[in-house]
């Protein structure tokens, strides 16, 4: 397609016939994506500091994913599972088995997308305690299906207008130092804010009535909220206190994005069933359920499943991505990423008022933006601005938080030392120039 008329004629298409629903961050149109470039119909590069939400942690476009998909695709697309059975399947669960945190017995379930594997996770923790009550967070996000979208925290845009929502679902404030919900100031606040559950338990929901607790070790959507050292060791604690399910939803923070392979293990911790998707195929849509192979087993033959849950194409894609990480020492990488990251990011905040907070971990950082350092009121309004300053100057990056007002990087690991300074420098450019 001819330069200027291709991405008009596009977005003619896309006014007239996809809804407003799905919400577009840049007014681009991609035709092909390469590391951590992107390349748009109009012959414009972007570095790409969102990855596709945090799904292309190899690069886009990977040669060994793409060789991967290319063979299984020559062999065969799709029988479904429960029909008739494949390797590819089989090897990515017993990796992931390998993989997550867990000296346990494990077993690995596949589905299409990361709600999927959240609504899942419900299932079969609510079929192993046969119990119903599950217990989410405020700032958490989970996916747009009913169950994950109920779970999910951020009325507008994800919820509002959509209910009536599930039952038995209940939230309690997060571990959110920036913004304490208890006023208290860490450390010497002892990490109350895991010891509430227990009050949690007496004002909200019985213990005894609890099925699962469902976090994200890092908030996504929530503002890349990462709790003290203490507190997923004191959470998990009191759900095995009292038979509760710990499910960590590792759907953004798995698969290297914090420089481990998932998140937990910054914590020490071993949840009970994990959730995984994103980045674990490179794109390809596949989402994965890991635990206990007591509560994996729990639900009835036929209980669990769906068409294209772990379809060929997507598992081979996924064997790929784990070997990448292995044979290019992509944790390594990510680590020193992480570093680079945080050190520029400090410095930059020590230069900008601004800035109100820089928190993550590994390359999984955030910049949350405040008008004021001492009300710390959000500057959602220079959040949009820098969204929109970067893609103009070809750097995408995103927003997030509940007051919109955060600055996440999601870059692919893969990135180039030169591409990583070009983008931090346009990202500079544009809070100096919006906070001025």
């Amino acid at each position: 397609m001819s330069s200027s008329k291709s991405s008009a004629l596009l977005a003619e298409l896309r006014a007239n016939f996809v809804p407003q629903g799905p919400f577009n961050v840049t007014p681009y149109f991609v035709e092909k994506a390469r590391g951590a470039m992107v390349y748009d119909v109009d012959g414009r590069e972007l570095i790409d500091f969102a990855g596709g939400i945090g799904v292309m942690n190899v690069g886009h476009s990977h040669p060994k994913v793409v060789a991967a998909i290319k063979d299984q695709a020559e062999k065969f697309t799709h029988t479904c599972f429960h029909i008739v059975m494949y390797e590819p399947y089989l090897k990515l669960a017993q990796k992931l088995c390998t993989l997550t945190p867990g000296s346990f017995p494990k077993m690995a379930l596949f589905a299409n997308s990361g709600a999927e594997a959240v609504e899942n996770a419900v299932k079969i923790s609510r079929h192993y305690t046969k119990r119903q009550a599950v217990i989410c967070f405020e700032n958490g996000f989970h996916g747009r299906t009913y169950m994950a979208m109920t779970l999910t925290s951020k009325v507008k845009p994800y919820k509002f207008g959509f209910g009536p929502f599930m039952s038995d679902v209940y939230r309690m404030p997060c571990a959110y130092c920036y913004r304490c919900p208890f006023g208290l100031t860490y450390p010497a606040c002892d990490v109350a804010c895991a010891d509430y559950l227990k009050d949690f338990f007496i004002s909200h929901v019985a213990a005894e009535s609890t099925a699962a607790l469902i976090v994200e070790p890092v908030m996504g959507e929530g503002g890349f909220i990462t709790p003290p050292l203490e507190y997923f060791p004191k959470l998990i604690k009191i759900c095995r206190d009292n038979g509760i399910v710990f499910v960590a939803d590792e759907i953004q923070s798995g698969v290297g994005r914090t420089g481990k392979m998932f998140a937990m293990e910054h914590w020490g911790v071993e949840p009970d069933l994990l959730l995984t998707a994103k980045s674990m195929a490179a794109g390809m849509p596949l989402s994965a359920v890991v635990g206990r192979a007591e509560m994996m087993n729990a639900p009835q033959v036929g209980g669990l499943g769906g068409t294209y849950g772990g379809n060929p194409v997507c598992c081979s894609a996924a064997l790929a991505v784990f070997e990448i990480f292995e044979e290019e020492k992509l944790l390594e990488k990510a680590q020193v990423l992480g570093k680079k990251l945080r050190q520029r990011f400090e410095a930059m905040q020590k230069r900008l008022e601004i800035i109100g907070d820089v928190r993550g971990v590994g390359p999984m950082l955030a910049l949350e933006l405040v008008k004021d350092r001492v009300t710390k009121e959000p500057a959602a309004d220079v959040a949009k601005a820098l969204v929109k300053f970067c893609y103009e100057k070809g750097l995408v990056i995103l927003s997030c938080g509940n007051y919109s007002n955060v600055i996440r990087t999601l870059m692919p690991l893969v990135i180039t030392d030169e591409q990583l300074e070009r983008g931090l420098a346009i990202m500079e450019e544009g809070l100096t120039t919006l906070s001025k």
